[in-house]
C-alpha cells in the first residue's frame, strides 16, 4: 500500500463503522430506491422554471419566508406518536456536516453542520429538535428520494443548480462554496488545469463536480485525456479510491473537501475554486408551504448569533475554512418565485 494511505486508519475506520451501524440504527434506513440519478436530473428546464427568473441565479428562484401552516406542514405535524417527526435525508459520511463520528461512544446520532440545521427546523415545525428521523441517502439518490416521497426534505450539502430546480424546490442559500481539486501533496496536478491532464478524475454520480467535468471537456476547457469516467455513489468512496491510489484526483465541493484534508496530512486542496455554488435545503416542488417556513428559519437562524448559522459554523467549520466565516456566507436572499 502506498504512502498515501498514511494517516488514513482512522478514516478508513470511520467508513466501515459508518457502514455497520447504519445496517442496524432502524432510524436511518438506506434508501434502496432503484431510480437513477439520470432519470431526474437530466430534466430538461421546464418553460415554468425559464419563466421564474434568469436561470443563471436559481439560488434566486425559491419562495419568500412565512411561518404560516399549509397542508404539508400539517400532515407532518398529524403523523402520531412516535412518527410524528420530520424525515430528513442527510450524509453520515461527510466529516462536520453530517458524520457518524466513531470515536464519540454514541451510536444514533448523527453530527454536524447540516445535522445543526436540521434540528433547528424540527424545533421550529414539531417544537422538538430531536423530533427528526434521519435517512442516509447517497449523493445520486437525493432527489429520487423527495420525489417519490421518502423523505421530506434533503438537507445534504446540495448545490442549487438550473436542473434540480425543474425537479425538486429549494429554500434560499444557507452555504457558499465552489468546486475544487483534491490530491496528494506529492502530486504534480496544481488544481483545475492542464496539469489533469492524463490522470484520473474521481467524482460522485449525480454531483455538480460530475457535471461540471462533463461540461468543460466536451467544451474542449479540460483535457480530453483526463478520464472522468470513476463515479463513486458517495463522496468519501472517492477519497478512499485516493488514497488507495486507484485515482490522482477528487473533484468536490471545497467545503467538503477542506474537512476531508483535514482528516488526511498526505492530501490538500490544489488550487482555487472554479465555480461558486449555495446549498439549499430541497424539498417537493408542490410544498409552498414547507419551502416558505425554512425560508423563515433561515432568516431567523441568520439572525440567531448565540446558536444560530455563526455558531454551528464555529463549532464544526472554522477549523477547516477558517473563522471568518465570509467566504462562506450565503448571500442576502432574494425571492423571485412566486408560485
Amino acid at each position: 500500500m502506498r504512502d498515501t494511505l498514511r494517516g488514513w486508519g482512522g478514516v478508513t475506520a470511520m467508513a466501515v463503522v459508518c457502514a455497520l451501524v447504519a445496517l442496524v440504527a432502524l432510524c436511518l434506513p438506506l434508501t434502496t430506491t432503484t431510480k437513477t440519478a439520470q432519470n431526474t436530473t437530466a430534466t430538461t428546464r421546464t418553460a415554468e422554471t425559464k419563466a421564474e427568473g434568469d436561470c443563471e441565479a436559481p439560488e434566486k428562484q425559491t419562495l419568500s419566508p412565512s411561518s404560516a401552516d399549509g397542508d404539508t406542514i400539517r400532515k407532518i405535524k398529524d403523523r402520531e406518536g412516535g412518527k410524528r417527526k420530520l424525515i430528513v435525508g442527510v450524509d453520515q459520511n461527510s466529516y462536520r456536516w453530517g458524520y457518524r463520528n466513531p470515536n464519540s461512544g454514541k451510536t444514533a446520532e448523527l453530527e454536524g453542520f447540516d445535522i445543526d440545521l436540521v434540528h433547528r427546523i424540527a424545533e421550529d415545525i414539531l417544537g422538538d429538535p430531536d423530533a427528526v428521523q434521519f435517512k442516509a441517502i447517497p449523493t445520486n439518490q437525493r432527489i429520487p428520494a423527495i420525489q417519490d416521497g421518502s423523505v421530506d426534505m434533503v438537507v445534504r450539502t446540495m448545490t442549487i443548480n438550473c436542473d434540480r430546480i425543474a425537479d425538486v424546490a429549494f429554500s434560499a442559500p444557507y452555504f457558499k462554496t465552489g468546486q475544487q481539486v483534491l490530491a496528494p501533496k506529492s502530486s504534480r496536478v496544481k488544481g483545475y488545469d492542464g496539469t489533469l491532464a492524463g490522470r484520473k478524475v474521481c467524482t460522485a454520480a449525480g454531483s455538480t463536480a460530475y457535471s461540471k467535468l462533463e461540461a468543460d471537456q466536451k467544451a474542449g476547457e479540460l483535457p480530453a485525456d483526463t478520464d472522468i469516467s470513476i463515479t463513486v455513489p458517495n463522496q468519501l468512496d472517492c477519497l478512499v479510491r485516493l488514497q488507495l491510489g486507484e485515482v490522482d484526483a477528487v473533484v468536490t465541493d471545497g467545503a467538503l473537501a477542506a474537512s476531508q484534508a483535514a482528516q488526511d496530512p498526505t492530501v490538500e486542496l490544489k488550487g482555487d475554486a472554479f465555480t461558486a455554488e449555495y446549498y439549499g435545503v430541497a424539498m417537493k416542488k408542490d410544498a409552498d408551504d414547507l419551502v416558505r417556513r425554512v425560508n423563515q428559519i433561515l432568516v431567523d437562524y441568520r439572525k440567531d448569533t448565540a446558536n444560530g448559522w455563526q455558531a454551528s459554523y464555529d463549532r464544526w467549520l472554522s477549523a477547516t475554512l477558517g473563522k471568518d466565516a465570509k467566504k462562506s456566507e450565503p448571500p442576502a436572499p432574494q425571492y423571485l418565485r412566486t408560485s
